[in-house]
């Protein structure tokens, strides 16, 4: 029985590869460590129903706030990832056992029970399951609608990238107000950053989303620090605009441990400005760039923006 809470277990494949140094932390990225009764009651209605988090399971520096004000990112489909991205600090390698049938049910009564106006729900990758778990997310969905008509739902899914095409179809009839699948990097560094994945493949996924319902917000984010250029990330804002995607967020990567993709620079928070200036101006409806921004950070307060910005485009058209 693998103990994920070592590392050599949680991540085998990494258990080989020599240290990367970890440089120290500048000031802007420093936060606090989480706590209080937010907190406290957040992890209780996780634990009660049984239900993983990417919040824990990716070490978010925002847990801490997040949790205290009670959102939390809820990962389905288990806590071990057929995927094995050198960013990521999921746990990697076969995982154990088959969807369980009654999560859906479980995230449904989390989400009511926490109150949440709007929630982002996650997964690991499943390429052991045929539809990647497609089906699996729209039931999540409509187990959430049916128990909280009038939370919104973002999703963060995998690329579906060995299953059938049609599978896209089966998360996009469910109607989520948000589709959101991270390209991660610039295309130069997916070999190394994240080889089980393609970059023109995720690209057009969103761009499939949008086809099926242009009225579905679609979202999308990268971190730096990893190695890219500017030039590269200007590009992928370009390529991203092509495939109609509403929403970006650029976020600082920090590396989970020694043995991850090291830690090529931290970006500064004037860069990151410069970043959502130049998106905002190549006609994203809504931009996140900080240094801490995550995918599901903020994601309420975000998603009004976003629908705003729609309205507003819609206006002066």
């Amino acid at each position: 029985m693998r103990d994920l809470k070592i590392p050599s277990q949680r991540h085998p494949e990494k258990a080989h590869r020599p240290d990367n140094v970890q440089p120290k932390k500048p000031a802007w990225i420093r936060v606090k460590a989480p706590g209080g009764k937010g907190y406290a009651e957040t992890a209780k209605i996780m634990r009660d129903n049984k239900l993983v988090t990417v919040c824990e399971e990716a070490g978010c520096p925002n847990v801490g706030e997040c949790w205290s004000q009670g959102h939390a990112t809820m990962m389905i489909m288990g806590e071990v990832c057929t995927r094995a991205c050198t960013f990521c600090n999921i746990a990697t390698g076969k995982p154990p056992e088959a969807l369980d049938a009654f999560e859906p049910g479980r995230v449904a009564h989390a989400v009511e029970k926490l109150g949440l106006n709007h929630v982002v729900i996650t997964s690991v990758d499943r390429d052991d399951v045929e539809d990647g778990g497609a089906e699996h997310f729209a039931q999540t969905i409509r187990a959430i609608r049916h128990r909280s008509p009038t939370t919104t739902i973002e999703i963060l899914t995998p690329d579906f990238i060995r299953c059938d095409p049609k599978v896209l179809d089966v998360v996009v009839e469910a109607r989520p107000d948000v589709f959101n699948h991270n390209l991660e990097t610039v295309p130069g560094l997916y070999p190394e950053v994240r080889p089980g994945a393609r970059y023109f493949h995720s690209l057009r996924l969103l761009q499939r989303v949008k086809e099926l319902d242009p009225s579905m917000f679609t979202k999308s984010g990268i971190m730096v620090g990893l190695g890219e250029d500017r030039q590269a990330v200007i590009q992928v804002m370009e390529d991203m605009r092509a495939a109609d995607i509403d929403f970006l967020t650029i976020g600082q990567y920090l590396q989970p441990t020694p043995k991850h993709h090291r830690v090529d620079r931290f970006v500064t928070p004037e860069e990151f400005a410069s970043y959502e200036k130049v998106a905002y101006n190549k006609g994203f409806l809504m931009v996140s760039a900080t240094p801490l921004t995550r995918s599901s950070y903020h994601a309420g307060d975000d998603f009004a923006r976003l629908r705003a910005a729609r309205l507003q485009k819609l206006s002066r058209a």
